[in-house]
């Protein structure tokens, strides 16, 4: 398959807009661990939201969220696109902070399918305008650093965004239905 010419154009301006200060913050943004803290966070407030039976059945779908989004682009889509990751692709032009280049292949980005797939989902079950507002966010600015590090177009990353939130949207209908089978506490 063919990428557009504008994908890797779009890619050289985004990543070429670096400094020291921001290359460390992109550097712990993107990393998993630097938001388990937020993550327990959420995870505790959607328990005092729902309850622990229908917080159970909540997590159970976020567990499939991130496994059906993990898997499908990484076991799947990047073997199957085989795209070298910029890093890979583009040689010294790239800006690259701390040598880390990424695996082979980046398209799609499981980076962005993880968090739209969870930022979707969540949201459609808080329905709360802010927390909306902040997870759609959250989800656009890691999955930003992944373009910033070069380790994705913004291709990647707009097409793992794509494919999480179609996993998120689906996961959470299955939870709506789901949760009428589940009796009152």
């Amino acid at each position: 398959m063919t990428f557009p010419a504008w994908d890797t154009d779009l890619f050289l301006f985004l990543n070429g807009l670096h400094s020291d200060f921001f290359d460390t913050i992109m550097w712990y943004a993107t990393a998993t661990r630097t938001w388990i803290p937020l993550y327990l966070l959420i995870l505790f407030l959607m328990y005092k939201k729902l309850g622990w039976r229908h917080f159970l059945l909540m997590l159970l779908g976020l567990t499939l969220c991130v496994l059906l989004a993990d898997r499908i682009s990484s076991g799947f889509l990047k073997p199957l696109f085989a795209r070298l990751r910029p890093t890979h692709a583009l040689g010294d032009v790239v800006h690259v902070v701390r040598e880390y280049r990424g695996g082979r292949h980046g398209f799609v980005s499981s980076h962005a399918a993880n968090l739209f797939a969870i930022a979707v989902y969540s949201l459609l079950i808080v329905r709360r305008k802010y927390f909306t507002v902040f997870m759609l966010l959250f989800a656009l600015f890691v999955s930003y650093t992944r373009i910033y590090l070069g380790v994705h177009y913004p291709l990647d990353i707009i097409c793992g965004g794509l494919l999480g939130a179609g996993i998120g949207w689906s996961v959470a209908a299955l939870y709506k239905l789901a949760q009428n089978k589940i009796p009152a506490a």
